[in-house]
C-alpha cells in the first residue's frame, strides 16, 4: 500500500501561523505558535516548544564553535489547535463560509479560524 505523501500532499489540520497546544510527550501543556510544517514527515516546528541543544562545530565565521537552542519537530498528531474565541485546544472542521469558500472552523466554538 502506497502512502499518500508520494502522490499528493496530505490536507492536514494545521497551518503555519497557527496557535496550538501540546496534548502528548514530554512538551505536554505548552502552547505556541506554529513556525514550519514539514509535510512529508507530517513533523511541525512550534515556537519555543521541544527545544533541543545543538552543537555547531567551529568555522572562519564562528572560530570558537557554540552550543545553540532549536525548536525541535513534533508530531502533528500531538499538536490541537487552539480555539481563538475560548483558548482551549479543539478539533477543526471545514466548511462553507458566507462568501462560498471553504473554511477552517473550531469544532467546540463553531466560529472560523
Amino acid at each position: 500500500m502506497e502512502s499518500k505523501s508520494k502522490n499528493a500532499p496530505a490536507k492536514l489540520h494545521l497551518r503555519s501561523g497557527d496557535t496550538v497546544k501540546v496534548i502528548s510527550g514530554n512538551a505536554k501543556g505548552e502552547t505556541g505558535v506554529v513556525k514550519k510544517i514539514l509535510v512529508d514527515k507530517l513533523r511541525a516546528t512550534v515556537e519555543g516548544v521541544n527545544m533541543i541543544t545543538k552543537h555547531v562545530k567551529p568555522n572562519a565565521q564562528n572560530p570558537q564553535g557554540s552550543i545553540e537552542k532549536l525548536e525541535g519537530s513534533i508530531h502533528i498528531s500531538n499538536l490541537q489547535v487552539v480555539d481563538p474565541k475560548t483558548g482551549e485546544p479543539t478539533r477543526t472542521g471545514r466548511k462553507l463560509n458566507d462568501k462560498g469558500k471553504l473554511q477552517r472552523f473550531a469544532k467546540k466554538s463553531g466560529n472560523f479560524i
